[in-house]
């Protein structure tokens, strides 16, 4: 996850805290321990940040703390009901907990918030695809197609979903959008898939 990937534009930059900062430049670079270690400092701080909460979450995903991040993303939503990025990545950490239903009532609150969210829809087409429900997660990654045609995320889904189906014409199709929307990850499923070197 970058900074890009939902801490920052931040609503809340102002935190007051110098630290913050800094810690988002360290999880930029993958330097999580240290970001931990400063957004733990500005939390003593400010226990109710909900935008040091949810970097603090963050972190603790990129560390493997799955159950430190849920609680952190469920204060931030419970401080901010309508930040987007903690709903997705609670329902995220949600399904890695095994706890799908409530993952998939995250989810669902979130798509009422905003519907046009495509990342809500990604992660629950994950999950059905980990549930075998095919159907389900082909409906949940077009919607996020239809909303988001030209985000390499919903074409990446919808490449794992025709793997998961063995539609090689299906596969071939995404490949080929790839292409143009990421070189790198093209190739890979051009090698993977295609003998193509």
């Amino acid at each position: 996850m970058t900074v890009k990937e939902g801490i920052i534009p931040n609503p809340y930059a102002e935190s007051g805290c110098h630290e913050y900062e800094i810690a988002l430049r360290y999880i930029d670079q993958q330097r999580h321990s240290e970001a931990l270690e400063l957004l733990n400092r500005c939390i003593d701080i400010k226990r109710r940040d909900p935008s040091l909460l949810y970097a603090r979450a963050v972190t603790a995903l990129a560390l493997g703390s799955y159950r430190k991040a849920a609680c952190d993303l469920m204060k931030t939503i419970v401080l901010d009901p309508g930040f987007l990025h903690a709903y997705k990545h609670l329902g995220f950490v949600q399904f890695m907990l095994g706890k799908d239903e409530s993952a998939m009532k995250t989810l669902k609150k979130g798509i009422q918030i905003d519907p046009y969210y495509a990342a809500f829809y990604c992660v629950m087409g994950d999950a059905y695809l980990d549930q075998g429900e095919l159907d389900q997660a082909k409906e949940a990654f077009d919607k996020a197609l239809e909303l988001e045609p030209d985000n390499v995320e919903p074409h990446s889904k919808i490449a794992m979903y025709y793997v998961a189906k063995g539609d090689m014409k299906g596969l071939k199709l995404e490949y080929e959008i790839l292409k143009t929307l990421d070189a790198a990850l093209a190739e890979q499923i051009g090698t993977l898939f295609f003998d193509i070197a």
